[in-house]
């Protein structure tokens, strides 16, 4: 068979080949390529691919992957004509003119010889690893420009192969203290809560779940982190693991400030001197009381746990226990609230009640100080007794002392805070004013044009609401909350303008 021939049927069998082939006749010149090849290089026609190898170089530049310009001479095309196998040589392929690579290319090399073993045909195979190679790319890209610390150990001998920016900042290591330093070295399973699980997993090339480790670093000791790995591929099949972290130190440093702060407040609450307990504020339920707390009414901690306060009994009065609360879930806040309490041995505390709320730990709770005030209560009625003995014979009083004597008889040392006047409907503060003015229940039914029943009705619910019991009270609050303005009383506490 004459060489023709064998060429003919050597081009009918690769013809149809999905790799590239092109012969490469002694002389150097292209003689052949399949439209693999063709297609390879972005063309049609032998022609346009280049006549032979000076037209081949002139056409396309090629670089080697390590970005190494392939010089003259040394182009894989090159090294088939002198005589030297070429085996998967990886090259970037460059039309000229252009900027960037066009494709990749894996190039392979046959010598075909004759009866006499002279070389007759040049063969050369190539394969397009473009998309491989631009997969690859990408992944490079992205793992440097992920933000989240990574590295790549090579599991053959686990050592790191890639490190990314992120790592770098975390742990304070330079490039070249990773690549190429075993895991023994590196340590980034060091502590790790489950580290025989993880190490396991590493030698078997499996996913190493999340968990907690610590890691030392150039910049500090150590360094907390999660940490995880998930096996991949390399190019050329290298198997690999992925290690990925996340840094604890802002999280571990939150939970130690945190940790901080509620020693602190437990100290603080513990030794307030003030009696004080908290509670949930979602159905204002018990939770604890401090040391000062037990001295005066004698419950423990233990006894308060998960009771209300009327389920104690704590309050006297019912009626200022249900303002205290609408109060506080109102407002979230309630400053000097007048009220009487009970002890755990039954005796009854005079108390002035402040109560705010705060966040602890995400959650919504309230804390309530107690001031007792008994003994000075006790004081202020010992106070008006003597004052009133005193006025009793007033014969020899002038008239401006005996003023001075009512006004510190009805006016207590401490002023309650205004608290029934949010209680008050429009129609029950206008009363309130009329009777600090001297009007009588005619006088409000005639002006207001309505019955004198209905002004009675008024003014029991308005004494209901401001926790007075009598005439000469209600006229006293109007006082001292500024509702009524030049002002005084006589002798019977009736208030008269001047």
């Amino acid at each position: 068979m004459n060489q023709s021939v064998q060429q003919f049927q050597l081009q009918q069998i690769v013809s149809g080949l999905s790799e590239g082939v092109i012969l490469i006749a002694p002389d150097q010149s292209i003689v052949w390529a399949n439209d693999a090849a063709l297609a390879m290089h972005g063309v049609t026609t032998i022609r346009e691919l280049g006549a032979d190898v000076d037209a081949y170089r002139t056409n396309y530049a090629l670089t080697y992957r390590n970005n190494q310009t392939v010089v003259d001479g040394q182009a894989p095309i090159d090294r088939v004509v002198a005589g030297e196998a070429v085996h998967d040589v990886v090259v970037e392929v460059t039309r000229t003119g252009r900027d960037r690579a066009d494709w990749v290319h894996s190039i392979r090399s046959l010598v075909l010889t004759d009866d006499d073993d002279k070389p007759e045909c040049l063969v050369l195979t190539i394969t397009d690893v473009t998309e491989r190679y631009e997969a690859e790319q990408r992944f490079q890209s992205s793992f440097h420009a992920n933000p989240a610390p990574a590295v790549i150990c090579r599991l053959s001998d686990l050592r790191f192969i890639k490190v990314n920016r992120g790592f770098l900042e975390m742990t304070g290591y330079a490039h070249d203290e990773v690549v190429g330093r075993s895991v023994y070295e590196i340590d980034v399973l060091k502590d790790a809560e489950r580290r025989d699980l993880a190490v396991e997993r590493l030698h078997e090339g499996g996913t190493i779940p999340q968990m907690e480790a610590c890691l030392r670093v150039p910049a500090d000791e150590s360094k907390w982190v999660i940490v995880a790995g998930q096996p991949i591929e390399m190019p050329g099949k290298v198997s690999c693991m992925l290690f990925t972290f996340a840094d604890l130190e802002a999280r571990r440093k939150a939970e130690e400030d945190l940790k901080q702060s509620q020693e602190q407040f437990e100290k603080s609450f513990q030794l307030a001197p003030i009696p004080t307990i908290r509670g949930r504020r979602e159905g204002l339920t018990i939770t604890d009381a401090n040391e000062a707390f037990t001295a005066v009414f004698g419950y423990t901690a233990a006894e308060l746990h998960d009771h209300r306060a009327d389920e104690l009994g704590l309050w006297v009065d019912g009626v200022a226990r249900e303002r205290f609360e609408r109060r506080l879930k109102r407002d979230g806040t309630v400053r000097g609230f007048e009220g009487r309490l009970r002890a755990s041995d039954g005796h009854e505390i005079d108390a002035l009640i402040s109560a705010d709320t705060v966040a602890i730990s995400g959650e919504s709770w309230v804390l309530c100080t107690i001031q007792d005030i008994t003994d000075r209560k006790r004081s202020e009625a010992e106070l008006k007794k003597a004052i009133e003995g005193a006025m009793a014979d007033a014969s020899w009083f002038s008239r401006k002392i005996l003023d001075k004597l009512a006004a510190l008889r009805a006016t207590p040392a401490i002023l309650p805070p205004p608290g029934g006047l949010d209680e008050l409907t429009a129609r029950e503060r206008e009363i309130l004013v009329r009777v600090a003015q001297g009007s009588t229940d005619d006088n409000m039914a005639e002006e207001f044009g309505i019955s004198r029943n209905t002004v009675r009705n008024h003014l029991t619910a308005l004494y209901r609401k401001l926790g007075v019991n009598r005439r000469s009270a209600a006229v006293v609050f109007a006082r001292e909350h500024g509702l009524i303005e030049g002002s005084r009383t006589d002798r019977s506490g009736r208030a008269q303008t001047v």
